[in-house]
């Protein structure tokens, strides 16, 4: 058994109550539309300081080292929580069913190979067959353990497993990389997967996403992200370009509108995704949101937020439902927002923007053979969430050493600014904002449906990047943070990250304050906010809770207000979302993994689900 940290509080009797499914986390975004929201009040404003560790779950094994070869392996994994038992997916190949109110083992199974980075699906079952747990690995495999037993589903596909990497699928590429980065999500008796493919060469594995039945492992649908010839959108791509194209992938969540019957892919860019020239078009669906029939895969609608990616501007965090209300009507509504932090508000049945949008002319590329899109979609509301663009006159002044040391980073290496979708030069170096990781990022958002706030955390997170042309006619790019690397401070004036919320009715923004802190600023100037992978937790209770940031700290919010209640200094930072649930004993709990690395570079080392309390 794996040794469990309990931390009591109070010795104290447990109160046991009689547990409801809507206490419960079962979904990576605790409902399938994605809210993140959930309806327990126990934790409050006024209570929420008193928090502590109540049960620590370390998920290395006892038998793999702190360090060296597959020792401090990195999560961002959103754990599950159904009917007082806890799910987790650790990065060390063990799938885990833990008691929810004290953190101990109930039992273990051991995958063939390591799942999926965020986490796991729940399906409840039949009247026949048990729930069970659905692992996407990220070697290309899907797998179904009985969430009673923690045995391999049976009549699933192959002793519970179902091997995704199919002919179709790969392209007619050899060795080409496949596998899934996020959970599946569950509709029915149906589950849907997207992929983590390649961002280069240009020619790989499909990122098409399929259906399969959660009881037999059969496949039941299949959409094509890159339309075949004869099909509608094929014409976006000249030349046959889309042939054997990777790329246009669903790589994070996928939300659905249980009521209706409708998924909601968020596709990101094509391969490669800093050059088009070979891909002339705007390029469908690449960076869209495409909506299908959840039962079929059959399309209905699709918005575009970015025409012909030469950016890496994935639509990279999940949708997000929402109810927008007007006149005294409430319109359903899902929220897409991609690396931009630009949301774009649709109404979820037919696709159409609740507020304008304009096609907003925007710089040519001077790159040989490309032919960037002479416009992009911009809403006049919500406004941008982040810079767009850099100047030489907003060169950080936190320090007179960080100004010094960007401004040599800069001059020495003949850097220049940019403008919002300027494309990447093949000239000199340009400093880009959004860079690469945001913006948003995967962590994506939540909604709070009585005040009608949605929450989202953002980067200020540039890139220096310049394309190069390859000795065989292609294209790569080379990139680097916009920060001093002595000190790991950005080299634009700040918030260098922060926390956002939205009326997602009138569009304007309800608050916007700083997220983290940065501990080797002088003291009086450490709250520039902090980049951050993600996403934030909303409560009845009207708190929002966040990790996410590379200061290593777990903080509590007033979502009406923006104000921080409460943070805790972790061991290491917590690069996942939070969840939170009541488990048998009456108590509401509030967890989070965290390890540290991942792309943020965090310092590693981490291999713990913490889980925190009220005292009794």
């Amino acid at each position: 058994m794996r040794k469990t940290i309990f931390a009591a509080l109070t010795v104290a009797a447990c109160i046991t109550v009689a547990h409801a499914a809507n206490y419960d986390w079962p979904n990576y975004g605790r409902d399938s539309g994605g809210s993140r929201f959930s309806i327990l009040k126990q934790i409050t404003a006024a209570n929420v300081g008193k928090l502590q560790p109540v049960w620590i779950y370390h998920m290395r094994p006892s038998d793999v080292p702190a360090s060296g070869r597959g020792g401090s392996i990195a999560s961002e994994e959103t754990p599950l929580e159904i009917n007082g038992v806890v799910y987790l997916a650790t990065p060390y190949r063990r799938l885990v069913a833990l008691d929810a109110a004290t953190g101990k083992e109930n039992w273990v199974y051991q995958m063939p190979d390591s799942p999926a980075t965020r986490g796991v699906a729940y399906w409840q079952g039949t009247g026949k067959v048990n729930p069970r747990i659905i692992i996407g690995t990220n070697q290309g495999r899907l797998i179904a353990v009985d969430a009673k037993t923690g045995r391999p589903a049976s009549g699933f596909g192959e002793n519970g497993i179902v091997e995704l990497k199919t002919p179709d699928i790969l392209n007619g590429v050899k060795d080409t990389p496949y596998g899934l980065s996020a959970p599946p999500s569950i509709y029915r008796n149906i589950i849907i997967v997207g992929s983590r493919v390649q961002e280069a060469p240009t020619k790989g594995a499909a990122g098409d996403v399929r259906g399969f039945d959660a009881i037999t492992g059969k496949l039941l649908w299949t959409f094509r992200s890159i339309p075949p010839a004869g099909s509608y959108g094929n014409d976006t791509w000249q030349n046959d370009s889309w042939r054997q194209r990777s790329g246009v992938n669903v790589w994070n969540m996928i939300t659905v509108d249980d009521k209706r019957g409708i998924a909601y892919l968020a596709f990101g860019a094509p391969t490669f995704d800093r050059y088009g020239g070979d891909r002339i078009g705007d390029n469908l669906f690449s960076d869209s949101l495409v909506a299908v029939n959840a039962s079929t895969g059959r399309y209905l609608w699709h918005y575009q937020v970015t025409h012909h990616d030469i950016w890496d501007y994935d639509l990279d965090a999940p949708p997000t439902l929402v109810d927008v209300k007007r006149g005294g009507k409430v319109i359903p509504a899902v929220v897409a927002v991609n690396k931009t932090a630009i949301l774009f508000v649709l109404n979820r049945v037919t696709g159409e923007p609740l507020f304008p949008v304009t096609e907003t002319p925007v710089p040519k590329s001077d790159v040989e053979g490309e032919v960037a899109s002479p416009t992009q979609p911009i809403p006049i509301k919500p406004i941008q969430l982040v810079r767009n663009g850099f100047s030489m006159d907003e060169i950080a002044t936190v320090t007179p050493e960080l100004n010094a040391a960007c401004r040599a980073l800069i001059n020495n290496g003949h850097w220049k600014g940019s403008a919002a979708y300027q494309p990447i030069s093949s000239d000199v170096p340009m400093i880009r904002f959004p860079g690469g990781e945001g913006g948003s990022e995967w962590g994506g958002g939540a909604f709070d449906p009585t005040l009608g706030l949605f929450v989202i955390a953002t980067n200020n997170l540039g890139y220096v990047e310049k394309l190069v042309k390859q000795p065989d006619g292609s294209w790569a790019n080379t990139n680097t943070r916009f920060l001093d690397p002595a000190t790991n401070m950005m080299c634009q004036e700040p918030p260098w990250g922060t926390l956002n919320a939205v009326n997602v009715s009138t569009g304007e923004i309800a608050w916007r304050v700083p997220l983290g802190v940065s501990d080797q600023a002088p003291a009086g100037k450490q709250n520039t906010g902090r980049p951050s992978n993600g996403g934030p937790i909303l409560t009845a209770s009207g708190l929002t809770f966040i990790g996410g940031t590379d200061d290593a700290r777990f903080r509590a919010f007033d979502t009406k207000t923006g104000k921080e209640l409460w943070s805790y200094k972790l061991d290491h930072s917590a690069h996942a979302t939070p969840f939170t649930y009541m488990a048998k004993d009456g108590r509401q709990y509030v967890g989070i993994v965290a390890t540290g690395g991942t792309p943020l570079n965090s310092p590693a080392g981490g291999d713990s689900l913490i889980v925190f309390a009220l005292p009794r």
